[in-house]
């Protein structure tokens, strides 16, 4: 077997654990292909006939390439492009995104966009794949006292985690089927999950995407949303069930819904760039 053949079973055999890594580094599927093909040109690209442990060398270039990612992110929040959005992945053909998401939650994917990056990839490395302070120190360019101290700052961040909501798969689950229905067009479908006194209200720039300021009750509400959520998505916002729709990679519209026996009771559309800015959305696939 030639040298680029073993990298490359090599690298393989290694894949799983580097999307996992970038997983919870990123929070975002389209950045965890990006850091991992970037590390299989670097490792394309590199000598390594003296690396004892091509496992950890990979995952020390991998982290690097994300610390950068999160650090480019943060800069680009000065922008008036909208905050980033963490997801939730969607399966994959093989499986290997839906045992991503199996392992990390929502509440956590939104903590760790919380975290300074060093922060998080100190937390991440260590605390879920117990990489020694010795070799997070240097990616980060701290001691490793100092880099045990980034990982405790956030340890005592996801600590602070409120417990589960048992009631949340059945309210997820109103949520989907009004996002389905709407997609398809399917209004008996839309009265089955609204609440029959449901009001829709739109703030000034949603209005000015088309939205009427006030609509109310579930008939009207239904033929409002016939048809339409194709790009809308379920979230978490600021930790509450809610509707998003991004274009081009910017959050445009947050649907606000509030949820009682069972059916949506209420729908607040916000468009307003400021608001959304100071959301915390977690997009759930």
């Amino acid at each position: 077997m030639d040298e680029k053949n073993f990298l490359a079973e090599q690298f393989e055999s290694n894949r799983a654990r580097l999307r996992a890594v970038a997983y919870r580094m990123l929070g975002s599927t389209s950045e965890v292909d990006d850091a991992v093909q970037e590390t299989w040109l670097r490792l394309s690209r590199s000598d390594t006939g003296t690396v004892e442990n091509l496992g950890g060398w990979l995952t020390t270039v991998l982290a690097r390439i994300c610390l950068d990612m999160l650090r480019s992110r943060k800069s680009r929040r000065e922008e008036p492009m909208g905050p980033h959005v963490p997801e939730l992945v969607a399966d994959d053909a093989h499986g290997h995104n839906a045992e991503m998401a199996d392992s990390v939650g929502a509440a956590l994917l939104v903590v760790l966009e919380t975290l300074a990056p060093a922060e998080r990839l100190a937390f991440v490395l260590h605390d879920m794949f117990a990489v020694p302070f010795e070799e997070i120190a240097p990616i980060v360019g701290r001691t490793p006292s100092a880099a045990r101290q980034l990982a405790s700052r956030a340890r005592r961040r996801v600590q602070g985690l409120p417990p589960p909501d048992a009631d949340f798969n059945r309210r997820k689950n109103i949520v989907d089927a009004f996002l389905k229905a709407s997609r398809e067009g399917d209004f008996e479908g839309l009265l089955a999950v609204l609440d029959p006194d449901v009001v829709f209200r739109a703030d000034t720039a949603a209005q000015r995407l088309g939205s009427l300021a006030e609509i109310r009750g579930a008939t009207a509400v239904a033929e409002t949303f016939k048809g339409r959520a194709q790009a809308a998505k379920p979230a978490l916002v600021d930790g509450t069930l809610a509707v998003v729709v991004n274009i081009g990679g910017q959050l445009r519209i947050v649907l606000r819904l509030t949820l009682s026996a069972g059916r949506i009771a209420a729908v607040e559309a916000v468009a307003d760039a400021e608001r959304l800015g100071q959301f915390e959305v977690t997009v759930l696939t």
